[in-house]
């Protein structure tokens, strides 16, 4: 079975080890053909507190970690300027 990963930007940081990452979805309208981006957010656990609020990151689905939290950070694939 393949595991779910996403790549999306850090819109929060300011929970304890948990970012709030938001991936967006780019896809054609069935009918018009205008490009609709439809935004997700997700929550991610970051263990050790290092995404920053517009880091690019890559996210990774895992067991329930919590009430809302399914999702875990594997790797910050760009830092955001500081």
């Amino acid at each position: 079975m393949a595991v779910k990963e996403r790549v999306g930007l850090v819109i929060s940081d300011k929970m304890a080890k948990t970012v709030v990452v938001a991936v967006e979805n780019r896809s054609s309208h069935p009918k018009y053909g205008k490009i609709v981006v439809k935004t997700k957010h997700y929550k991610a656990h970051d263990e050790e507190n290092q995404c920053k609020e517009g880091d690019r990151v890559r996210i990774q689905e895992t067991r329930p970690l919590s009430r809302t939290k399914r999702w875990k950070v594997v790797e910050i694939i760009s830092a955001a300027l500081r």
